[in-house]
């Protein structure tokens, strides 16, 4: 416990799924937490649930306006910002034809420029204090490609690129910027009927961990890239995917579950 003591960090998509996790794990070693989101119910809540180590903020991440009054307002309640978890972000299933260009911006916008916003916006403050450290979220589908995710993989494809310039950048100035790549994970975002674990694991059997990920799996990964433990990773694609981008089984062939070896 205790590995975040001091620090005050900014967790965008903060009120439900991995970065309502992340905001419990950050809270329960030490930080104090900006949980900012669209959503004002859930963020509320889970403020209210972690007392005063925890704030919630309404908060677009499209808008650079309102990054600026977050980091304003945050650096006011909670002290200077030493951590970003850029998290927020959104997923649509649709073929590349059937993407409409409103569709595919509308998530770059998110997923993509709102962690650009992001980063710009906590940058200058950090630059000051010569220290700071920025957790992109990605995802596996940054790693590969993906049919039904034409406007998501791209998006996350991006954050890859904008991780590695933004750790060339900013490293020299004393802020680490990394990037963690979630692969199915049990979230209301991807459990779209709220089937039980053991459900959403059946659909995970051509994987090599045999099971989808619980959001707290993942939050340990900003954690570690949030604390002092990482202080020499930078520009790291942490992939927290139970070995899905490793390699998908062949049914029926050798070595894979359930079937004798060769």
């Amino acid at each position: 416990m205790g590995r975040l003591s001091g620090k005050v960090a900014i967790i965008t998509g903060g009120a439900r799924g991995m970065g309502a996790a992340t905001s419990r794990l950050f809270v329960a070693e030490g930080a104090k937490v900006a949980i900012t989101d669209v959503l004002e119910e859930e963020g509320n809540a889970l403020a209210a649930e972690l007392g005063d180590a925890a704030r919630f903020y309404r908060h677009d991440v499209t808008s650079e306006a309102e990054w600026a009054g977050i980091v304003k307002q945050v650096e006011a309640d909670l002290g200077p910002v030493d951590v970003l978890v850029n998290n927020a972000g959104i997923l649509m299933f649709k073929s590349l034809l059937s993407t409409t260009l409103e569709d595919y911006e509308r998530v770059l916008r998110v997923n993509l420029i709102g962690e650009f916003l992001g980063i710009k916006a906590v940058a200058p403050g950090m630059i000051e204090r010569g220290k700071g450290s920025i957790v992109n979220i990605s995802s596996v589908d940054g790693m590969k490609g993906a049919n039904g995710l034409c406007a998501y993989a791209s998006s996350k494809w991006g954050v890859r690129g904008l991780t590695k310039v933004a750790t060339m950048e900013l490293g020299h100035r004393g802020i680490r910027v990394n990037s963690v790549h979630p692969g199915g994970v049990d979230t209301a975002m991807t459990n779209f009927d709220s089937s039980s674990r053991d459900k959403v694991n059946e659909r995970f059997t051509n994987v090599p961990l045999q099971r989808v990920s619980g959001p707290e799996e993942v939050a340990a990964a900003s954690l570690f890239l949030a604390s002092d433990e990482s202080s020499y990773l930078a520009g790291a694609e942490i992939v927290v995917d139970g070995g899905m981008t490793v390699g998908q089984y062949y049914e029926g062939f050798p070595g894979a579950p359930g079937v004798p070896e060769a």
